[in-house]
Formats: structure tokens, sequence, C-alpha cells
């Protein structure tokens, strides 16, 4: 009996095999009676990507870009936009740009005071680096 397959309706690590179906094993809770299949679990991208990709994806940056900065497929990206229903608000006045820095070069930039005038601007950490996100608007 393995000890790491918990039944998905009970939690109870007793079962025992039951057949195999599709070419996965089946297993039988002893507690609840309910029948089962492991399922193969893929790979798993962490929710702190995910929620980071998704506030990227917001701020007007394209989803090959968001591949590029943080290693999540520009398709699952995609993916997790249509099954959220995530729309992007469009706004023409407004042009975003962004640039990625260590701790010593972003704390270098925001020293110098010209570079925090004249724009809107977000900061946040990806991985082991900072992206700044700014702001600029167009001129008419």
């Amino acid at each position: 009996m393995s000890q790491d397959i918990k039944c998905p309706k009970c939690g109870s690590f007793h079962h025992a095999k039951s057949g195999v179906i599709s070419g996965r094993q089946r297993y039988r809770c002893k507690d609840c009676l309910y029948y089962y299949s492991v399922h193969k679990i893929g790979k798993k991208i962490d929710d702190y990507y995910i929620t980071k990709a998704l506030q990227l994806y917001l701020e007007g940056i394209s989803a090959r870009e968001i591949e590029r900065l943080i290693g999540v497929s520009h398709v699952s990206v995609h993916n997790w936009v249509k099954k959220l229903g995530i729309k992007r608000i469009t706004n023409d006045s407004h042009h975003p740009t962004y640039r990625v820095f260590n701790h010593s070069e972003l704390a270098e930039y925001m020293a110098n005071r010209s570079n925090l005038e004249g724009f809107g601007a977000i900061i946040t950490e990806v991985g082991d680096k900072f992206m700044m996100i700014r702001w600029e608007r167009f001129r008419k």
C-alpha cells in the first residue's frame, strides 16, 4: 500500500488497488468506498509567477516579453488571461515602458531626482531583480 496517495473525496490514505483503466491504476478507498485514479501531475508553476505574469500583462507588457522576463510560456500567459477573463484597459494617452534593475542599480536610479519627475511608475520584484514600469504621457 502506497502511503503517498490519498483519496480525493475524504483525504484518507487507506486504499486498495482496484484494476487499471486507460493505462492508469485505479484505487478504492477503504474508508469511504470511493473509486479513483491518480492523475499525472504536470509541471506546476508557482502562484507567485502566475500573479506576476498577470500583473505585467495588465501593465501593458506583451506575453512574449513576459516569457523572456520571468520564464513562463507566452501560451500559458494567454491561457491564464483567457481562463480568468482579464481585459486590458486601453489608454492611448499613456505609454508604458519598463526597465529591469538589480538592487544596487535600482538604488542608484532612485537616488537621482531627475529620474523621478514627470511620470507614474510602479516597481515590482521579479525573481531576484526589480522591474520598474513607468508611464509617460504622450505629448499632443
